[in-house]
């Protein structure tokens, strides 16, 4: 490849094709090209080189600049590399000269490079340009308008460069029409333009860094403050939510990156590198080596990416200029341009750069020299390919569903209102539009406080039985929304619904004086919100997770299981993580992340960068008033069942425990007498509620503080609400209450244990009982059920992971690495795709129950399918932080075509320990990845990667776990050589695989002994130590390990397909997206569709439902689409 030729900003336009030629920075080797002067030179040397001049005419080339910059190691590391071409003198401006001197007395130089940086005369240089007339390498003039952002969104609008869309307040005295601010609580609003959160503030002033972004109140509110790296700060989170109120400001959409920035350098307009690194939006921490410096990585830039960066330095005039891109949704956004920069600590920049310089001086001003000169041309650079090791298998695309962490017991309560307050209040927020209204909003939750408060300081005078009755539920109301001295949208809501006619009586907790007339039902709902054990859950899992990937250990800025890191900082990582809008769901997806990533600091940053919401089409959430008929059929049938007064007989094992399930019929035998088990329950409720009381008479105890700064009052309020609900007037059991009451014993004995209630375990062991059997029939009781109930929750994801499944081997143009630095990252053009999707019980029930009895394998005749099976029925619950993983895997050596090529894998895990479920765990048989199989054949086993010059530590003996982290609840790489062979079996017992390791969370230093089991055991070892109130994970089990990509496709499409129910529910979830845009082409599994639609009778004409008028990854995407015609069942577009 030929030189780059680049003129001065002015000079480049004649004399040259239109051919464009770019090359990209690349590799630290030292090369010379043809035309320097071949010795190296070294700091002091730089001085002579400015001496000795040889007989002809010199090209002198000034810098003029503050010192800081033109002593700075690129600056020093360029010039001496200029230095080294025959006909080029240096010269530097000493900065008092620069600040002291008239320009008459400055050196005089033919080239002259010189540029704005803090305490810079910038008149005085432009005046100098205009007396000496040099070539000038960046423009001057150009500099002062890079000093406002306003004038560099101008023209970078002016040259059709994407920009964030944005709007400029000017507070100027002199034109008040240009500062119209109107500032709500989740959106501002400037000069008519609305920016809801997140949205940016950056000051008009370039030089001030202090950037801000304001998050929504449902993502927990506040803001964060950007500003100059300070030590290894570059930004901090603020609980501030309001703007700033002096200054003149851009306010901007805030673009989704996945947490990095992309910083571009050009030197001329056709050469251009580019760095990723960490965004300091994210975390504010910075990523430093193990010298300190920060860590960036080189990045391919798409052919897009090259016209915006030559556009830029041409637009600007700057031949050396740097500039931010941001990559969103498919495309990319200018967001800064900051003029004159060199690349940091890169020797193969530092040679391209001076090269490109010198040869752009030579061959403006050769000629009028009469220096004899051609433009050298250089061997080819040879890209480096590195090679995978044997037969080894590369990590394509890794999907889980992972249910949420550890939370609050849920809780709502009931009242109906008729004050006009609450009526004036409805009509305000337009709840008679649909009848329905949902008060989530900090504002919105004070206006309902405020209605309470006044009404009970009203009621203080009166007393009668209507207002007594609904004076309780008032002070509750109160009480509740006063629960954390502040609102965040995450944890509490109210919804109103108008009643024409009043509610029919039907509850027992309301009296005999009822009025007529139109009434609100107010419905409050409050708890369930992720406890702080739930983050840590979700967090050390996340950083469990990174050892799946190639590459999991190797040191990354310190951390353990980095090759995931490493992945994700050069782009090759695309991951995208989406969750429910449920608070809960959406703060374990951002702890998550921010293990799986290594961050730090708050999570309200994390979840707005890097966790997509899901809602709107089914994919995540489930409409939970819209039961399926079929659910509602097997709910009456569960309590019919449950109501009987007598000993389960045969006939009732046969008709709850249709499928054999041994954990289903474990608790049929704890129970027994179903009546009275609950009578027992029943009791055991009302003692606790007795203790509470007793409790709260006691001063010493009575202002004991809970969990979660709960009160014992609180508890109190839960329990007897419970008591109330769980028998109902005419004796009999709600069974519906039967989760509930589990679920806050399960609370309560996990983290209020200090409060030493009796009975806790008692009432935990036949509530669990009950649960278990309640909880997992609720979705369907025989299989045909089971199968139904599941469609209908997660066609929408199916359909998804099928996609995601597909779009791998189709490797689309992704943000590439470039080859030369990607030594140690396994093959540099393949990336990974990472989809994790977060959810709540009822998905991942659903999921589970389509794998077990969809039809994917048969057990009779697949005996690893068979265990697994097995293994599955005896599991009792999915716990928080149940996982579903299905990873594919790329056999290189196979035939692109052959079924053998993809290789598909499915693990799980039940999610985190019960309080007792030590001595009854169902054992599994470990997680054994493919890659770790057939031993013979591969060397190295289970790394992905060759072992290249920095990955020395994967040759680690396979002998004694080592410690890699802190403490780490789930599974762990087999190079790291914490994992143990357990099965002595032979290979003709079990299928495939024989050998299971099972992964040791490596908490203990000593090896654990094996057990000398006929079959294969597994050993637990707790995950967490000294960190008793969070329990620890399940390691992840395999199900499976040998299906083909193929058989995993089809398998989708059949349960996809066989939902008649889905369609209807599909429906539903669309019916709000056919007013979007359309888009162009209809994505199908199946059969490829034209654009219009025409030749499958589409039913509603062409109007696919992936709407987004970009291909966005913020848009969630996916979910079902409008039905087709019988045969191809139902196709799906998703925009990514």
């Amino acid at each position: 490849m030929s030189e780059p030729c680049g003129g001065s900003a002015e000079r480049d336009k004649e004399g040259r094709g239109d051919v464009l030629r770019f090359l990209v920075g690349s590799g630290d080797d030292e090369r010379d090209a043809a035309g320097m002067k071949s010795e190296m030179f070294r700091e002091e040397d730089l001085e002579e080189c400015y001496d000795e001049s040889p007989p002809e005419r010199q090209i002198v080339v000034g810098i003029c600049a503050m010192m800081k910059k033109s002593k700075s190691k690129p600056m020093t590391e360029i010039l001496e590399r200029l230095c080294k071409f025959d006909y080029i003198d240096m010269v530097i401006f000493p900065e008092e000269v620069i600040l002291e001197e008239p320009v008459e007395k400055w050196p005089l130089c033919d080239c002259l490079i010189s540029f704005h940086s803090k305490g810079f005369p910038l008149d005085k240089a432009v005046e100098y340009a205009k007396l000496r007339n040099p070539l000038l390498i960046n423009d001057l003039n150009m500099q002062y308008f890079i000093q406002d952002r306003r004038e560099v969104y101008r023209i970078l609008q002016e040259e059709g460069i994407d920009l964030p869309r944005y709007a400029v307040l000017n507070r100027d005295p002199d034109k008040p029409e240009e500062c119209n601010l109107v500032e709500a609580e989740d959106h501002v609003e400037v000069n008519g333009e609305v920016f809801p959160k997140p949205f940016v503030e950056k000051p008009v002033c370039a030089e001030d860094h202090n950037v801000y972004i304001y998050y929504p109140t449902s993502a927990g509110g506040g803001s964060q403050r950007l500003f100059r790296k300070i030590g290894s700060r570059s930004s901090v989170y603020s609980p501030e939510t309001n703007v700033r109120k002096t200054g003149s400001y851009i306010y901007e959409e805030f673009m989704p990156t996945d947490g990095t920035d992309v910083k571009v350098y050009t030197v001329g307009p056709d050469y251009a590198h580019a760095e990723a690194r960490k965004s300091p939006a994210l975390d504010g921490k910075v990523e430093r080596d193990s010298e300190g410096k920060e860590i960036r990585y080189p990045v391919m830039l798409t052919a897009m990416e090259k016209l915006v960066a030559r556009k830029v330095c041409l637009a600007f005039k700057q031949t050396v200029c740097g500039f931010d891109l941001l990559r969103a949704n498919g495309h990319s956004y200018v967001c800064d341009v900051n003029g004159f920069s060199f690349v940091k600590n890169s020797m193969k920049y530092y040679d391209d750069c001076a090269k490109v310089l010198g040869n752009m001086v030579m061959r403006e001003l050769a000629p009028q020299f009469h220096i004899p000169w051609s433009i050298p041309l250089e061997a080819e650079d040879i890209p480096i390919v590195p090679t995978t090791s044997g037969t080894m298998m590369e990590l394509r695309c890794v999907i889980a569903i992972i249910r949420h962490g550890d939370r609050t017991p849920k809780q709502k309560m009931k009242m109906e209102v008729r004050h006009p307050l609450f009526f004036e209040l409805f009509e305000k927020h337009g709840g008679y539009k649909s009848g329905k209204l949902k008060l989530k909003k900090p504002k919105q939750l004070q206006e309902v406080l405020d209605i309470a408060r006044l009404l009970l300081a009203e009621l203080g005078q009166h007393n009668d039985c209507e207002i007594e009755e609904k004076k309780s539920k008032l002070e509750q109301l109160k009480t509740v929304l006063e629960m954390y001295g502040h609102f965040s949208g995450i944890n509490r809501k109210v919804q109103l619904t108008y009643l024409r006619n009043g509610q029919p009586k039907a509850s027992s907790e309301e009296e005999d004086c009822k009025k007529d007339g139109p009434s609100l039902l107010l419905v409050l709902k409050w708890g369930g919100e992720l406890t702080p054990a739930g983050r840590v859950q979700a967090e050390e899992l996340g950083r469990a997770f990174r050892c799946m990937y190639p590459g999991g250990q190797g040191d990354y800025a310190g951390f353990p299981g980095c090759g995931l890191l490493r992945l994700h900082s050069t782009y090759r990582h695309d991951l995208k993580i989406y969750a429910s809008d449920e608070g809960r769901v959406q703060m374990t997806a951002a702890a998550f992340a921010k293990g799986l990533l290594a961050l730090e600091g708050e999570l309200t940053p994390i979840l707005v960068q890097m966790v997509k919401s899901a809602n709107m089409n089914g994919l995540l959430d489930s409409d939970s008033d819209s039961l399926t008929d079929c659910q509602q059929k097997v709910k009456a049938r569960l309590h019919e069942i449950m109501q009987k007064g007598q000993e389960f007989t045969e006939e009732d094992y046969r008709k709850l425990a249709p499928t054999d399930s041994p954990s289903l019929v474990n608790s049929m035998k704890v129970i027994q007498d179903p009546v009275k088990t609950c009578d027992k329950v029943y009791a055991l409720i009302q003692s606790l509620n007795s203790q509470i009381r007793k409790r709260l008479e006691n001063p010493k105890s009575a202002d004991l503080q809970l969990y979660h700064s709960e009160t014992l009052e609180l508890m109190l309020q839960r329990w007897s609400k419970l008591e109330r609900d769980f028998r109902m007037k005419n004796g009999r059991y709600d069974i519906s209450k039967i989760p509930d009451i589990y679920d806050c014993v399960k609370y309560d004995s996990q983290h209020n244990a200090s409060v030493a209630l009796e009975d806790t375990l008692e009432l935990f062991r036949l509530s669990r009982a009950l649960a278990d059997i309640v909880i997992p029939q609720e979705y369907g009781i025989s299989k045909a059920e089971k199968l139904d109930i599941a469609q209908a929750y997660c066609v929408p994801l199916m359909k998804k992971i099928q996609l995601d499944l597909q779009r791998t081997h189709e490797d689309e143009a992704v943000n590439k690495l470039h080859p030369l630095y990607s030594r140690g990252v396994m093959s540099p053009g393949r990336h990974v795709r990472t989809r994790l999707y977060f959810t709540s019980e009822s998905h991942v029930h659903s999921l589970l129950s389509v794998f077990r009895y969809g039809g994917l394998l048969d057990d009779e005749k697949d005996q690893q399918w068979k265990q697994a099976m097995d293994y599955l029925s005896a599991v009792t619950e999915l716990n928080y932080m149940t996982q579903i993983v299905i990873m594919l895997y790329e056999d290189n050596d196979k035939d692109p075509s052959s079924e053998e090529r993809f290789h598909v894998e499915l693990h799980f895990s039940p999610g985190v320990k019960g309080c007792d479920d030590e001595e009854n765990v169902p054992l599994g048989f470990g997680f054994r990845p493919a890659s770790s199989e057939n031993q013979d054949k591969k060397p190295n086993q289970g790394s992905l990667e060759d072992l290249s010059q920095d990955q020395l530590d994967e040759a680690l003996p396979l002998s004694e776990p080592m410690n890699i982290q802190r403490r780490s609840p789930m599974i762990r790489n087999r190079k790291t050589g914490s994992m143990e062979v357990l099965s002595e079996t032979s290979p003709t017992q079990s299928s495939k695989g024989s050998t299971s390791h099972r992964l040791f969370p490596s908490s203990s230093r000593q090896s654990p002994e094996i057990k000398p089991t006929s079959g294969l055991g597994g050993l637990l070892i707790s995950g967490f130590e000294g960190c008793s109130m969070v329990p620890s994970i399940y390691p992840l089990e395999t199900l499976h390990n040998s299906l083909s990509l193929k058989q995993v496709d089809e398998f989708l499409s059949k349960v996809c397909e066989s939902s008649s129910e889905a369609h209807a529910k599909t429906m539903k979830a669309l019916s709000g997206l056919f007013d979007s845009q359309s888009q162009t082409s209809l994505y199908s599994p199946q059969q490829p569709l034209s654009s219009s639609g025409s030749e499958t009778s589409l039913r509603p004409p062409s109007r696919p439902l992936w709407h987004g008028s970009v291909p966005s990854s913020a848009v969630s995407s996916a979910g079902p689409s409008s039905p087709i015609t019988e045969s191809s069942g139902l196709n799906l577009s998703f925009s990514e």
